[in-house]
């Protein structure tokens, strides 16, 4: 979905860096993994193949912050349910 990212803040000695990954086109997605002391954030297309790819030391990541796609309501789409009255 366009509109999925993720911000990554990392320690450079002394001061912090921000990068963020964002899923550039309509049916991409962005996966976070990590292991073994790396942390990688990947923009994946439908099909599972890596378009772009961030890796950062674990030991040196502060914060990850996933930011997901908006909900957008299309024009066929159900109203929401109204709430149900409270009995008496």
């Amino acid at each position: 979905m366009v509109g999925d990212r993720v911000e990554i803040v990392v320690d450079a000695g002394g001061a912090t860096r921000t990068w963020e990954v964002e899923a550039t086109k309509a049916g991409r997605r962005v996966d976070v993994a990590h292991g073994r002391g790396v942390v990688e954030v990947s923009e994946v297309t439908r099909g599972g193949t890596p378009v772009r790819t961030a890796r950062f030391m674990s030991s040196r990541v502060l914060a990850l912050v996933e930011h997901p796609a908006r909900q957008v309501r299309l024009a066929d789409d159900e109203p929401p349910a109204l709430p149900l009255p409270r009995p008496a």
